[in-house]
């Protein structure tokens, strides 16, 4: 028999093995994956390789990318890794002097631990290197704690070789959650996803430990194209003498192909010296979601991930919010890169970020401005008629002005990617940063308009257009759900944006403008539709339930395990039941994102808060006391456990919770209002005034605070005192519903009929959907009119 028939015939025979269940199938599943897919058995094992298998066959990208991961990289702490000096050197903080030395070829530190006391500890890992290092101690419970004091490996001209404090300006003692052994500079949750290849957390919640594991210590081939074992089945096949083996496989195996910028061209249009894309991109960018996995403002809910598809899907990101962007969306805290691409104008062009990285090497695909000139002319932007700075030395970059930097962890600069043209006009009225400022900060902002304005003219305003509507929102202005609105249901503003104006939309939420969350709930991206599930957050689950159901079998997890967490205080059996199987198993997948961290309180505590919602009570319980365990400074957790209480009927309970979160964090205007709550309940009248006025002191930010005092001073005959406080908040928030309604009502009880009426034409225009307030007003202009009549 020729010897192709004899190898058909084997093939034959294997094929008939597999599908009788023979151990024929070993040999053809390592043989060829695609092979095995055409028999319809599993495929090849979804498996971390390593780099070194991965450089076999792509040697050049291998080397680069060795070459250039320093800035990421985690390692041993060895002779070669370590760049601190460890040679008995001191470093002050604060009244503690922390000592770096060595020991029988180990690196150690002497610090204050845990308790506030001088210990010594072993440095087992350093991380990072360019442009600092920090290195990371090794605790009994798998913990891997980063400390606070890192080395400034930059050169001494420019200020680096030494040791520096992560938190110079702040005294950190060994009780913050900021201490370098506490909850928020825990490596296993805060670094490991984006510093180490194929992290799995692996906390037990039930003995407080960890037993964390990598695939690789740093960052290698699948951090970012994923497990690449049936890539490398599918290398292996390419290469096998067995004939079925060269069936090709689309895919070749990769969990994701980074192929957005095949077949692109950009081409410059010669009247507006811009590059436009010659086809549209797809709705999912796969490298920046990619990317935006260690890029981003977010928190992992899923180890699940997979190249390629929405961060949102295995991710929660942080939106444009307040103490994280500016209202302009400008970078404020450290954001990254992501969320500030995502509103950029060249974003919406289809370039993506490949298109100016080379991601291998690390590197700008072209040095300097070449990789703006990619699509932007140089003739007309390299010039000094272009950016007016023609004397400037060294030369002015683009990044100068489009890109301007903040600097993070005292030596680290970044860019902001939002690539937005420099907008003074905005810190002159929003008191936002801006590039021109950044260098002659010597000048106003009023100064730089005028300056722009004689060079390009007024019309500058950009693409990002939406800072006005979010500064309303973050400063509680009468005009904020008009623009978040206009911002939420713009089809040309960022997605980004979008998404963000309809979280910030959830307390304004009216009959006029559910639509927008209606229409939101079906859009392509899913932050947008995420933004439209909080925007519902206030209405109750059983009237959104025919709007948010559908979500609940959404493509994406993150947006399924939102519409679960919104719903579920509609109890099972009120549910429609073909609704029942769906709202389980999204309702499985909350519960499971929040197992991944039960090392953190914030998940145990919104764990409790879906437990009460689905009425169980002692589970919740357990959550919230869980909670305190890890952070006794987790005061959420403290109030929403008194507030459990308080539905059980056990304020007595509630109070000695809050007591004790407060022997934590006496500052906490949030317990104060909390503890005023339960001691009114209580009936201890003098007890809760002096709790609700506390915590209106502490935080005169928040309406809410002052308002609830009011209301106690006046239901407890201090009529006057109840008035001034609620002027005096009024000031601060002219707009705040709550308190306008309560100074129409107490005076109109006190006859100042004339007084009311202004405060409730300040209410109509600050809410004007606001119900029965046209006939509140008719009555009182009656009644100021004739205020003898009744």
């Amino acid at each position: 028999m020729p010897v192709r028939a004899r190898i058909v015939v084997g093939v034959a025979a294997a094929a008939v093995a597999v599908l009788a269940g023979g151990a024929a199938w070993q040999l053809l599943a390592e043989r060829s994956t695609p092979w095995a897919r055409f028999f319809g058995s599993a495929a090849a094992p979804l498996a971390f390789v390593g780099s070194d298998t991965c450089a076999q066959c792509h040697p050049a990208e291998a080397k680069l990318w060795r070459s250039s991961q320093h800035k990421l990289a985690m390692d041993h702490a060895t002779d070669k890794s370590v760049l601190g000096d460890f040679n008995d050197a001191s470093f002050d903080y604060y009244g503690v002097r922390s000592r770096f030395f060595r020991n029988n070829g180990k690196f150690f530190v002497e610090t204050d631990g845990p308790d506030g006391k001088l210990a010594t500890f072993e440095v087992k890992y350093t991380f990072g290197i360019e442009p600092l290092q920090q290195y990371l101690i090794e605790f009994p419970d798998g913990r891997l704690q980063a400390l606070s004091l890192a080395w400034d490996t930059r050169g001494k001209d420019q200020g680096g070789q030494r040791w520096f404090h992560l938190y110079p300006d702040e005294e950190i003692k060994h009780d913050d959650v900021l201490h370098w052994t506490k909850l928020n500079q825990n490596w296993n949750f805060m670094c490991a996803e984006c510093h180490s290849t194929g992290v799995r957390k692996n906390y037990d919640a039930a003995s407080d430990r960890f037993a964390t594991t990598w695939a690789e210590i740093s960052v290698g081939c699948e951090a970012c194209h994923g497990q690449g074992s049936r890539h490398a089945a599918w290398a292996r096949a390419k290469q096998s003498w067995w004939p079925f083996s060269k069936i090709e496989d689309r895919t070749k195996g990769l969990l994701v192909r980074f192929d957005e910028r095949r077949d692109v061209v950009w081409r410059i249009d010669p009247r507006t010296g811009n590059a436009a894309r010659n086809f549209t991109p797809a709705l999912v960018r796969k490298e920046l979601e990619t990317c935006g996995r260690c890029h981003a403002r977010r928190g992992e809910f899923s180890e699940d991930w997979v190249p390629g598809r929405f961060l949102s899907d295995t991710h929660v990101v942080s939106p444009l919010a307040r103490g994280l962007y500016y209202p302009d969306g400008q970078m404020r805290d450290e954001v990254y890169n992501y969320g500030s691409f995502k509103q950029s104008k060249m974003f919406a062009a289809g370039v993506t970020c490949g298109d100016c990285h080379e991601p291998h090497a690390a590197k700008l695909r072209a040095p300097g401005d070449g990789v703006c000139m990619q699509c932007h002319a140089a003739e007309k932007y390299a010039t000094a008629a272009h950016h007016r700075h023609e004397s400037a030395s060294p030369p002015l970059a683009c990044a100068s002005c489009h890109m301007p930097e903040r600097t993070y962890m005292v030596v680290d600069r970044r860019h902001d990617h939002s690539l937005r043209i420099p907008r003074p006009d905005l810190s002159a009225r929003l008191d936002t940063p801006n590039a021109c400022n950044d260098c002659h900060a010597d000048k106003s902002a009023q100064w730089a308009v005028s300056a722009i304005e004689t060079w390009h003219g007024t019309n500058r305003r950009g693409w990002q257009r939406y800072a006005k509507a979010f500064h309303s929102a973050w400063t509680d202005q009468a005009d904020a759900a008009a623009l978040l609105g206009a911002v939420a249901g713009d089809a040309n503003t960022p997605a980004f944006a979008r998404a963000s104006a309809l979280t910030e939309l959830a307390p304004y939420l009216s009959p006029a403008n559910i639509n927008l969350a209606r229409r939101a709930l079906a859009d392509p991206d899913p932050m947008v539709r995420i933004g439209a599930l909080d925007m519902l957050a206030n209405v109750s689950p059983s009237q959104i339930w025919p709007l948010v159901a559908p979500l609940l079998t959404d493509s994406n997890r993150g947006v399924r395990i939102h519409a679960a967490a919104l719903l579920a205080a509609v109890p099972s059996a009120s549910q429609p039941p073909a609704d029942r199987e769906p709202f389980q198993r999204a309702a499985a997948e909350f519960v499971a994102a929040q197992r991944l961290n039960a090392d953190r309180p914030e998940a145990r505590s919104a764990l409790g808060n879906f437990y009460t919602r689905r009425g169980l009570a002692s589970d919740a319980e357990a959550e919230y006391k869980a909670a305190l365990r890890l952070s006794p400074h987790y005061t959420l957790a403290a109030i929403n456990l008194a507030d459990l209480y308080r539905q059980l009927g056990r304020d007595g309970e509630g109070e000695s919770v809050l007591r004790a979160a407060l022997a934590a964090s006496p500052q906490n205007a949030g317990l104060h209002h909390a503890l005023g709550l339960a001691l009114t309940r209580l009936k201890r009248r003098e007890g809760a005034l002096a709790e609700l006025r506390r915590a209106a002191e502490l935080d005169p930010e928040r309406a809410r605070y002052a308002y609830v005092y009011a209301v106690g001073l006046h239901s407890a005959g201090d009529v006057d005192a109840a008035m001034a406080t609620l002027k005096a908040s009024l000031a601060r928030h002219p707009t705040d519903r709550d308190t306008l309604l309560a100074l129409v009502s107490y005076s109109r009880d006190a006859g100042d009929f004339g007084t009311a009426l202004d405060y409730a034409e300040q209410l109509a225009h600050a809410a004007p959907g606001e119900p029965g307030l046209p006939a509140l007003i008719d009555n009182l202009r009656r009644q100021v009119k004739n205020p003898d009549a009744r």
